[in-house]
């Protein structure tokens, strides 16, 4: 990995994190740049997931130091998505590198979309029944397992319907992610699908994201980052898909 494939993965990394902590759709950017940077498709999908564990760290004690708390019960939320995250991660790796490469990058097309018009959350909104909550979020899981990449705004689409405020969402958001990650990441490491030289580089620079997106979100200061964030991503998805 060269200097400035390094220095690439530092900043985009950095700048990934925030978003991530702010809504979601970090890996929008992350993927792309962990195969511009040389790492082959299957295996920037994996390699990203350790950045993802670290900046959900970081936000997490970010949350935390900020004062942000929630008493609701989250084993619903999060059992499902453990139970469907190992299955998405399986059935991914049945693709090339080049047909996962091209996938994913007509995938950020409908994520791009989802970002611009992002979902309000209604903190008064009537609770899903028990049934519902655990299928929407078994297959929330298997899409987290299987792609990572906008995630958290398909979480926070899932939470305008939970009854929760904007920010204990994101924190919510962020706890989810931890836990479904950390069990994808493990299928990833025994696929041999994890990259250590540039998955640390772009952890380093998640994680740094992380903590100050967190801060960020608690604040509101998140809405001047989403134009550079939709042009980016437009531009790496064209890189995905044309070669």
């Amino acid at each position: 990995m060269a200097w400035y494939e390094a220095l690439l993965l530092l900043l985009g990394g950095a700048f990934a994190g925030a978003i991530n902590a702010m809504a979601g759709g970090g890996s929008m950017l992350t993927v792309p740049l962990l195969v511009l940077a040389g790492v082959e498709g299957n295996a920037a999908n994996g390699s990203n997931r350790v950045g993802i564990v670290s900046s959900n760290v970081t936000s997490m004690l970010s949350f935390r130091g900020e004062g942000v708390r929630t008493d609701r019960n989250l084993v619903p939320i999060i059992v499902p998505g453990l139970v469907g995250a190992p299955l998405g991660a399986f059935v991914i790796d049945r693709l090339t590198d080049e047909a996962f490469e091209r996938f994913f990058g007509l995938l950020m097309i409908p994520l791009i979309v989802l970002t611009i018009f992002r979902p309000k959350v209604k903190d008064d909104a009537p609770p899903w029944p028990m049934w519902l909550t655990a299928v929407v979020f078994f297959g929330i899981g298997v899409y987290a397992g299987a792609i990572q990449a906008g995630v958290g705004l398909v979480l926070l689409t899932a939470f305008s319907r939970a009854g929760l405020d904007l920010v204990t969402a994101n924190m919510i958001k962020v706890i989810f992610i931890f836990f479904v990650t950390c069990e994808a990441l493990l299928i990833f490491i025994i696929q041999g699908n994890v990259r250590w030289g540039p998955a640390i580089v772009l952890a380093v620079g998640l994680s740094i994201g992380g903590w100050t997106g967190a801060k960020l979100a608690v604040r509101g200061g998140e809405k001047w980052i989403r134009a550079v964030m939709v042009v980016s991503a437009l531009a790496l998805a064209g890189r995905l898909i044309f070669g």
